[in-house]
């Protein structure tokens, strides 16, 4: 086996730690969402929809 190739273990512990980084970086985004938004009545959208055909002329940041 090479000595680069990633146990089941390994990979288990990536995977936990790439969904624990994503949770921390959506957490963070209805965080800021609520801060901006409050006092609100509707409640704060924390998933973006995928752009339209009419906004392809809209340069988007990375992500």
């Amino acid at each position: 086996m090479a000595e680069n190739a990633k146990t089941a273990k390994e990979k288990a512990q990536d995977r936990r730690a790439a969904e624990e980084a994503e949770r921390r970086k959506l957490d963070r985004a209805l965080e800021k969402g609520l801060e901006e938004s409050f006092p609100g009545s509707d409640p704060v959208n924390v998933t973006q929809p995928a752009p339209s055909p009419a906004d392809k002329h809209i340069e988007r940041g990375s992500r």
